[in-house]
């Protein structure tokens, strides 16, 4: 095959058969779907590949979530694999943090044309019936705190050279800092394409050359929303072009915020959420969605949502099975109304209750005071049992929209206490 027109599919962060425990507490929790969802990805990844006639797969690390408990999982790996080599294409892979080579003692022969980048030091692949190079380090222990990129090989003339690497770049919100790098340091490599693994958010970092993290192929829970896959590009007359996102997913999580403020009764609110819902379902085009509910805003129902909280939760499920059946799964509902209260007028008053809100206002405000917090939840939640540190159950205090629920709980809880108690 000659490196005209030849189509490149770039995934990263497959997390084959990544553990999903606590689910079974959840209510009506869909979990056969669920923790079959990153099995399905990988198939539906390698349809893509076959549909395009691609010529070459890459792989940018965390194929799987760790050691193997069996062998299914690297059996069901290296039965994808052989679907590939049979229709000809090749397969570059390496090895991230979850799957790096002091963690991932197992080891499963995989098909001649599935090829890994080494992991003692920087190496190349070259493909000259493709017209490309490939460029790569794997991860030979868990956490790799060295800028990997340094040591890469130079770009190979006549051939577009293509890298790859798990990093976390200059660091990312929620990732750990592995492999860290610039983006300079990756643009000034003279590669025509970085393929990034490790972020699992989508993110193009430049497009000359291409640094692209094409986010993780199957989303794990609901603080990984939107829609998951993987990048394809062209490889045409020595340069890569056409590249574009490929939605991949077989769940698609979301989180449905719904603005209540207008709403003036509990009916009001269930209308509100099912606009939103309906719109997610569509948003998912025919996938399971697993939306976390988010009822905000001050409004004249926040009385009603409050003593009839039950109620109400139960009418959102009802609502969402009439909706969609069994293509949705409410994973959970938070009510986070407030009474219409005007904020700034308490901030403004002379008095202890002034007082307490605009500390309020300005932790809110102050990036150095909720990394503080942050720090302390954290410390907190190291304590915390596995399946609330993380997963599906996990209380996600890393998570600075979570830091903006605490703190409007806070401020609920303290409203109704301060405000009836009178001029304290």
């Amino acid at each position: 095959m000659s490196a005209a027109g030849m189509k490149v599919v770039h995934a990263a962060d497959l997390h084959l058969d990544s553990a999903l425990g606590g689910l079974e507490r959840y209510e009506g929790a869909p979990v056969h779907r669920i923790r079959g969802a990153t099995r399905a990805a990988l198939v539906n990844l390698v349809d893509l590949a076959l549909e395009e006639g691609a010529g070459l797969v890459l792989l940018a690390g965390d194929i799987y979530d760790g050691d193997w408990k069996d062998y299914s999982t690297a059996l069901f790996f290296r039965a994808q694999m052989l679907r590939l080599a049979k229709e000809g294409v090749k397969v570059v892979w390496l090895r991230g943090n979850h799957d790096a080579a002091s963690h991932l003692q197992q080891h499963l022969d995989l098909p001649a044309a599935v090829s890994e980048l080494p992991h003692k030091r920087a190496g190349s692949l070259v493909f000259e019936e493709l017209g490309v190079a490939v460029h790569g380090q794997g991860f030979a222990s868990r956490a790799v705190a060295e800028n990997l990129a340094l040591a890469y090989p130079e770009p190979l003339p006549g051939l577009v050279n293509l890298g790859m690497l798990h990093t976390s770049v200059t660091g990312r919100e929620g990732h750990a800092s592995y492999a860290p790098c610039t983006l300079s340091d990756l643009v000034n490599k003279g590669y025509d394409y970085w393929a990034l693994g490790h972020v699992h958010q989508r993110e193009v970092l430049s497009e000359a050359p291409w640094v692209v993290f094409p986010g993780n192929l199957q989303g794990r829970h609901v603080r990984e929303p939107g829609a998951k896959g993987a990048t394809v590009f062209d490889v045409s007359g020595g340069r890569v072009g056409g590249v574009e996102h490929r939605a991949l997913d077989v769940v698609r999580f979301g989180i449905c915020r719904v603005d209540v403020s207008s709403c003036a009764s509990g009916d009001d609110v269930l209308g509100a959420v099912r606009d939103a819902l309906s719109a997610a379902v569509a948003g998912a085009d025919g996938r399971l969605l697993a939306a976390r509910v988010l009822i905000e805003g001050p409004s004249a129902a926040h009385g009603e949502l409050s003593r009839e909280a039950e109620r109400w939760v139960a009418e959102i499920r009802a609502l969402g099975s009439e909706l969609a059946g069994d293509d949705l799964w409410i994973e959970k509902i938070r009510v986070a109304t407030r009474d219409r209260v005007d904020l700034a007028e308490l901030c403004a008053r002379d008095d202890a209750v002034g007082q307490v809100f605009r500390g309020l206002q300005a932790l809110r405000g102050s990036a150095d005071a909720r990394d503080a917090i942050t720090r302390e939840l954290s410390a907190l939640g190291s304590k915390l049992p596995a399946a609330l540190r993380s997963g599906p159950l996990s209380l996600g205090w890393d998570d600075p929209a979570a830091l903006d629920l605490l703190l409007g709980d806070v401020e609920q809880l303290l409203l109704p206490r301060l405000i009836g108690g009178g001029d304290a």
